[in-house]
């Protein structure tokens, strides 16, 4: 393999021909490398790209990005250390304030691992903070009435345990360990990880750096680590952390003891290279994010540097689109874990991207996205040396034997998949046992309960509200994370147009909105009679040919239907012809409960419940996505809410369509506190591993009930809803605008990050979170 170019630094030629050439770079080299930029920039991404290709065709998976399918088990937010960076490290006094348990309990551990099994994970990622005992007296206190000796120890039963009923495969990411640790763990996890993140001593041992403080950050512990591991022939994930104040001449140093360490032993089965992002109520929360070129060109050359056999990962949440296919250019193979189920718990702020997106954007770069398993194939192909017997059978189970890859269509299944063998629970009914054996029954899994259970535990008052609440946030925290979400939106009610406003207004409006730094439009209304059958295509087309970057959220199934027949199409093609005109999602509202004899009873001019199904299936058939709601406090009984609850998922277990779940309070009808909170905490767990998201609606609630929501299961604050300065009295919740630094202090109040979102909950682009932070808005 050659290179060519007349204009390159002398130097950097040199040192890209010897990696090109599958020569060893120096710490000489690799200082100079990582500060290539301009016209170099290419060529040194050639060179590892082409690097990586090689590799991977001597792998026999040429063309291929790998990711693992995973679940995130935060087994306690507890550590010994104080990384100046880290939001997911906590104390025993904020997490009481916050409700929180000192280590995830065995139920939950394993109710949140057998959800993942059922959509499909493989593997079971256990994080926690180094040896929290050894600093706090709670933590030690816990362990001991739980009857271990250590966190190591309480990882290994819990590792055991959802290998044994789940079939799950554990990756053990608990920090510093010794050799003897890591054996232990062996015959329970194919594979471990713990990020070297740097060698520089002086981020360690200055104060005011950001690992001083923090004895397990001592680069010799973590390098020992490594040896340690090389020499228990446990394949270890590893990798540096970028842009937390290391030097150049750091990173290069870094990334050489990792090549020198697998050099000694083969076990590094992958490099991460992450960039630091800096978090709310952290010593580094105005540190500047490292620069998108700066972190590609450190992935070259850590390429360059482990060669093009080594396994290189960048996590896919941490950056926008363009940047990751810089990634992909730069030299990276792997993804790293996804999960389809749990959050990204130490970066709550950063959602995983969905994994068919991801899998397009991958498509984009020209690979192929395969799923593979915790432990990479080169050592699954070398498993007499690499993996413990005891748990090989599980990785065969889950392995395509010809690929050494995952095989996508297995499922982890572990001795007994339907309930936990670990709690024995009576069976008997509601009645007789009370709420309290019910909410154990939901804490193991919460679809073992049946619909009468969950009309039993809508009537929790008192303390039994109190442990249903505290249920739900866990279920919350452990799947969708700590991030409280908003979406910057406006509304439109598009039964003014025609008569108020024109169609030139709308194209104002949309503009005014995205100048505020909305990224949503909300349209919602039955358009004029009088305008043409078109209407609701030209409405859409005006927003986007306005705002092609402003995400259209218009039309309720009662607008959709009158389009339908007013146009004379069936649903698909009028429905397809909206989404070629603009629309990108629709609310899934003017229902109050599917049922139709209580429709005809308190809502007789809505749609009939089978026609509302049929908009919302169709529409999520042709890829409109939508929101789903229930209104209670009608009269209805809570057989009757459960029933509502358990269509919606019928519906989105067949579609997958819906966004987030809306309960919304009836108007005009006063509902004491207890029936909301009761109403949320039910919908978190009969939705669990359906529909993800848990809105309050902040405009029919009093303010002081939305903490103990947000407290018992809800995720997401809905829209900011802005005014706007073109027409503001054309929206359809005019003058109900939350400010997002008011929704901040709320969040703040409760310790939880205020993430702002799209539509459909993904990462806006970071210009439209600065424009609207620029707007004044009033409180």
């Amino acid at each position: 393999m050659t290179i060519s170019g007349t204009t390159v630094q002398a130097g950097v030629l040199s040192a890209l021909e010897r990696a090109a050439s599958g020569e060893s770079v120096s710490v000489h080299d690799a200082e100079l490398l990582l500060q290539v930029r301009g016209d170099d920039l290419e060529r040194l991404f050639d060179v590892a790209s082409r690097l990586r290709d090689e590799g991977l065709e001597r792998l026999g998976r040429p063309g291929v990005i790998t990711f693992s399918k995973k679940v995130f088990l935060p087994i306690t937010n507890l550590c010994r250390d104080r990384c100046h960076y880290c939001i997911f490290v906590d104390t025993p006094g904020k997490l009481a304030k916050k409700g929180k348990s000192l280590y995830m309990s065995p139920e939950q551990i394993v109710a949140v691992a057998r959800q993942g099994a059922a959509m499909g994970c493989k593997e079971a990622l256990f994080t926690l903070g180094d040896r929290p005992e050894e600093r706090w007296d709670d933590a030690r206190a816990w362990l001991d009435e739980h009857g271990y000796t250590s966190t190591l120890h309480y990882v290994q039963e819990m590792a055991a345990l959802v290998l044994k009923e789940t079939g799950l495969l554990p990756h053990m990411n608990p920090g510093v360990m010794s050799h003897d640790e890591m054996l232990a763990l062996r015959p329970f996890a194919p594979s471990m990880g713990m990020m070297l993140e740097t060698t520089s001593d002086r981020l360690w041992s200055e104060p005011g750096q950001v690992h001083f403080g923090s004895p397990d950050k001592d680069p010799r512990v973590r390098l020992k680590v490594l040896e340690d591991a090389g020499l228990a022939h446990i394949p270890l994930t590893t990798g540096i952390l970028v842009g937390i104040g290391e030097t150049v001449r750091d990173r290069a140093e870094s990334l050489v003891a990792m090549r020198e360490s697998h050099a000694r032993h083969g076990h590094l089965q992958e490099i991460i290279v992450q960039n630091f992002r800096a978090k709310p109520a952290t010593a580094a929360q105005n540190d500047v994010d490292l620069d998108a070129i700066e972190y590609a060109v450190t992935v070259a050359v850590a390429r360059l540097v482990m060669g093009a056999d080594a396994r290189i990962q960048t996590p896919p949440n941490l950056s926008d689109d363009a940047a990751l296919a810089m990634l992909v250019r730069a030299g990276i193979d792997d993804w790293g874990g996804v999960s389809p189920l749990t959050a990204d718990h130490v970066n709550p702020e950063r959602p995983w991207p969905n994994l068919d997106r991801l899998a397009e954007m991958t498509r984009s770069t020209g690979f192929e996205l395969r799923e593979r398993l915790t432990v990479h194939a080169g050592y699954i192909r070398d498993s007499a040396t690499w993996i413990d017997a005891a748990v090989m059978p599980q990785v065969t189970a889950l392995l395509d034997p010809v690929t050494l890859l995952a095989n996508e269509d297995a499922r982890a299944a572990g001795s007994n998949p339907a309930a936990p063998t670990f709690i024995r629970l009576s069976t008997k009914t509601a009645a007789a046992t009370g709420l309290r054996e019910l909410i154990a029954r939901a804490e193991q899994s919460p679809a073992s309960l049946a619909d009468e259970d969950y009309a039993a535990l809508l009537g929790a008052t008192g303390d039994d509200l109190d442990a249903l609440a505290t249920l739900a946030s866990d279920v919350r925290r452990y799947t969708v994370g700590e991030a409280v979400s908003i979406v910057a939106n406006r509304n439109l009610d598009s039964t003014t147009l025609g008569r108020g406003i024109t169609l030139d207004d709308v194209a104002s409006i949309a503009d005014d909105a995205w100048e505020l730094g909305a990224t949503e439009l909300c349209i919602q209304g039955t358009v004029s009679g009088d305008l043409p059958s078109g209407s609701y295509f030209d409405l859409a087309a005006r927003v986007r040919a306005a705002q092609p970057g402003l995400h259209l959220h218009a039309f309720r199934p009662a607008d959709l239907v009158d389009g339908i027949l007013r146009t004379g199409l069936t649903d698909v093609q009028f429905l397809t012809q909206l989404r070629a005109a603009g629309v990108d999602t629709i609310p899934g509202t003017g229902i109050k409960l599917l049922d139709e004899r209580r429709r005809r009873a308190v809502a007789p001019d809505d749609l009939p419940v089978d026609r509302w199904i049929e908009i919302v299936r169709a529409a999520h058939g042709v890829g409109l996505r939508s929101t789903a709601v229930m209104v209670y406090g009608l009269g209805e009984s809570a057989a009757d809410r459960v029933a509502h609850l358990r269509a919606l998922r019928v519906i989105q277990d067949d579609t997958g369509g819906f966004t987030e779940l809306v309960p919304m309070p009836a108007i005009g009808h006063r509902m004491p506190p207890h029936e909301h909170r009761a109403v949320h905490a039910v919908i978190r767990l009969m939705l669990q591993g359906s529909i993800d998201h848990l809105q309050v609606p902040w405009t029919r609630l009093d303010p002081e009930l939305l903490i103990p929501l947000l407290q018992g299961g809800a995720d997401d604050l809905g829209g900011i809803l802005l005014d706007g300065r073109v027409l503001p009295q054309h929206g359809a919740e005019f003058g109900r605008e939350l400010g997002i630094a008011r929704a901040r202090t709320l969040t703040q109040a409760i310790s939880r990050p205020l993430r702002q979102r799209t539509t459909t909950y993904g990462e806006p682009p970071e210009e439209r979170k600065q424009a609207l932070e620029r707007k004044p808005i009033p409180e």
